[in-house]
């Protein structure tokens, strides 16, 4: 059934609210002596931030799980809170100490929360109840956030590679590859500073080449590669339209262009040196929620067996469960790939080197780089607790003024952090 959403700015992004469909009645007691959610909580708005393609595209995993959690509890209205500045608008919101304007971050990356770790000295996100989520023993054993808060539950992983077309191209094999002519002007990145991938994929060259990474991003700029601020503007604007032959993306690429119906020859995967880096992605609430009850429920549908088989395929990545607990079709087995071997860097090494890395690669960067980038303002060496100056957008308040507006459809695809 198609619905209305309800679009308010913030801070230059959107929030789409679905409302609740349909009447069902609930007992009033809870099965198997669980824990009910209070009367209070079990109705009203359920305020969830997340990136901007979990709830675009022809088939967003965002208007299915509002669905599905809606048919449990009918009262409920989801918002869905998409802010152009991620994870920055509500470390602004918190150093100004006003209202956060949402209850639950779907999409919370462990680099996102070095990035609150480093910059607040209050809590963004609570640690978890994990005696809350009936389903937190489903999750993969080797999937586990290592934060030593415990403030997130993994709900999908995806492994960074290049994604490329091979009428124009033939698969690189190696990082040294991307730097020779056969590959000159071909390859589309992100800014680390503002996309997961982009900033997976600067984690992935400096777990290549250690402290001489910064060369070879000065050998990929000699070579014309293209940076884009957001992984959607490099994929949907760029990648899609043929401006370039090949991209930073996701290993499962094939499965949102196979759904999209596209032609496949434009979505070939390559996993340089037979790697590629993991992103896991985890939910999480913010310690500021008066709907705490209602967020961990959330949590959990989405750990369900059908929320995680539709993840899948909508938002293209692989479940956080166990596979005893799934049936997923051939829409994803048969174009999902996993690297041969997958890097990543824990909690604890990235406190350590994260800034470093983005303040070297800046350095390589600063020509081409905005000066009046509101998100560089916020140092993430730097633990602060004055407010923001007046330019610093991403504090803005929500627009009070809604208006009613079809939904629309675009591309879609799998962006962290927009």
């Amino acid at each position: 059934m198609r619905r209305r959403t309800f679009v308010r700015n913030v801070g230059g992004g959107s929030v789409v609210g679905l409302a609740g469909a349909g009447c069902l009645e609930r007992e009033d007691e809870a099965p198997n002596g669980e824990e009910e959610v209070p009367p209070e909580e079990d109705d009203g708005t359920l305020r969830i931030a997340t990136y901007s393609s979990m709830i675009d595209g022809e088939n967003p995993a965002g208007e299915w799980l509002s669905e599905g959690f809606q048919e449990e509890f009918p009262d409920v209205e989801i918002d869905w809170v998409v802010p152009e500045a991620g994870i920055d608008h509500f470390i602004q919101r918190a150093r100004l100490e006003t209202e956060i304007g949402a209850d639950v971050y779907l999409g919370l990356t462990i680099s996102e929360l070095i990035r609150v770790d480093d910059i607040l000295e209050r809590r963004l996100f609570e640690t978890l109840e994990r005696d809350r989520l009936e389903r937190d023993g489903r999750v993969r054993d080797d999937l586990e956030f290592d934060d030593p808060l415990d403030r997130a539950i993994p709900f999908d992983s995806g492994y960074l590679s290049l994604v490329y077309d091979e009428t124009v191209l033939t698969e690189p094999a190696s990082f040294e590859d991307l730097t020779s002519a056969e590959y000159e002007d071909s390859l589309l990145v992100q800014d680390p500073r503002h996309s997961d991938p982009g900033r997976a994929f600067l984690l992935w060259t400096v777990a290549e080449y250690g402290e001489s990474f910064d060369e070879y991003w000065r050998a990929l700029r000699r070579n014309g590669v293209q940076m884009h601020e957001y992984w959607s503007t490099s994929y949907r604007e760029n990648y899609l339209e043929g401006a370039r032959p090949m991209i930073v993306s996701y290993s499962t690429d094939r499965v949102g262009a196979n759904a999209a119906d596209r032609d496949l020859d434009g979505h070939r995967i390559a996993t340089p040196d037979d790697r590629g880096y993991e992103i896991r992605e985890g939910g999480a609430i913010f310690e500021s929620t008066d709907k705490t009850a209602l967020a961990y429920e959330f949590l959990d549908f989405v750990l369900s067996s059908d929320a995680q088989a539709e993840l899948a395929v909508r938002n293209a990545q692989y479940p956080a469960i166990e596979p005893d607990y799934l049936d997923l079709g051939s829409e994803f087995t048969a174009y999902a790939r996993r690297p041969p071997e997958t890097i990543r860097f824990s909690y604890d090494e990235l406190r350590d080197g994260l800034n470093e890395w983005l303040a070297v690669w800046v350095d390589e960067w600063s020509d081409e780089l905005d000066e009046d980038d509101p998100a560089a303002d916020l140092e993430m060496n730097e633990t602060v607790s004055d407010p923001p100056e007046a330019n610093e957008t991403a504090s803005d308040s929500i627009d009070p003024n809604e208006t009613m507006a079809d939904s629309t459809d675009d591309d879609g695809g799998t962006e962290s952090g927009g």
